[in-house]
């Protein structure tokens, strides 16, 4: 099918270059609109990608510089302060997907969704990679008639870089939250101190030390299985793969309890990974949200709402892929 461009705004840095990389393997004739803090860049990352172009943004004007340009979606993958990307789909009626935005910092958006509700589709995409622990976890969950618990514990290698963008997200977020997100005994608390300290294991059964994190997906998990308890934590450090002595990975432990269908006590404890590491699995989120969005999947383009990723993206589908780049969801009972 014919759509017009997707703006990938920071799409020559790592992540919206996988991302478009990822669009373009899937759907040959897609078109893009690169940009980028450094047009010589945006320009190689075009060039490359073909059927693409490399655009100078204007984030002062009401219409980014780009006029009468057609646009079919609009991707930001940094931190848009000033919300420039939002507020130009929010006036042209386009799906919009930002990624970098921490809990604390949705408010502008959601404010800018509920003036016009009608306007196009708004993705909330900080999730934890993009979808890598809400889709895997909501899919486990079926096993559960009540989940009373969700423990996920994320470890990021230490030698897995995201690039510039990522770094300042990280930077930011780590700044201004000094306590995370959690539900405990059916109430939202803010962890922090000593509380906010955790272990969990990897993969290959290490300890690892972590810390809370304010993950978005702590809401979306909490509402979505009502689960009166449930944590993120986060660390930074060696992952499974790399103490193997094989290349650095990434891994999401994903531990559940609660009772079966039978009534009878259930834990179970899996893990998402991915062997490329945290970004390839950032941008299958993104590329199958912007399928969704824009109809590149073959059905009709979302209709607005305001979204959590899980609630756009197919899980057979993510699954499927996630195993044909060579990970997958382990089961660690």
């Amino acid at each position: 099918m014919s759509v017009n461009p997707i703006l990938m705004m920071g799409g020559s840095g790592a992540i919206g270059r996988l991302s478009a990389q990822m669009l373009r393997n899937l759907h040959q004739d897609a078109p893009f609109l690169i940009a980028g803090r450094n047009i010589e860049k945006a320009q190689a990352v075009a060039k490359e990608l073909g059927n693409a172009e490399a655009v100078q943004l204007d984030l002062g004007a009401d219409d980014l510089g780009l006029g009468s340009r057609q646009v079919g979606a609009v991707a930001v993958f940094y931190s848009d302060e000033s919300l420039a990307g939002l507020r130009f789909a929010n006036s042209r009626a386009l799906p919009h997907l930002g990624i970098s935005s921490g809990v604390f910092e949705i408010a502008p958006e959601i404010a800018t969704f509920m003036h016009k509700p009608d306007a196009g589709a708004v993705v909330l995409g900080y999730e934890w990679l993009v979808g890598a622990t809400t889709v895997p976890t909501l899919e486990l969950a079926k096993k559960f008639d009540r989940i009373d618990e969700i423990k996920i514990g994320a470890l990021v290698d230490e030698e897995d870089g995201g690039g510039p963008a990522v770094a300042e997200d990280f930077e930011r977020l780590s700044k201004m939250m000094s306590a995370a997100l959690t539900r405990r005994d059916g109430a939202y608390i803010w962890r922090d101190g000593d509380d906010a300290q955790a272990l969990f294991h990897a993969i290959d059964g290490t300890e690892i030390k972590a810390s809370g994190f304010s993950s978005i997906d702590v809401a979306g998990l909490a509402t979505a299985t009502g689960a009166k308890n449930v944590q993120f934590d986060l660390a930074t450090g060696v992952s499974s793969t790399r103490r193997r002595r094989e290349p650095k990975s990434t891994e999401i432990i994903i531990e559940l309890s609660g009772n079966d269908h039978n009534g009878q006590p259930l834990r179970t404890r899996h893990a998402v990974f991915h062997p490329g590491g945290a970004a390839p699995l950032t941008a299958m989120g993104v590329t199958m949200i912007l399928e969704r969005l824009t109809g590149l999947d073959g059905r009709a383009p979302a209709p607005p709402g305001l979204y959590f990723p899980y609630q756009l993206i197919k899980p057979g589908t993510y699954l499927h892929r996630l195993e044909a780049a060579g990970g997958g969801v382990l089961d660690l009972s």
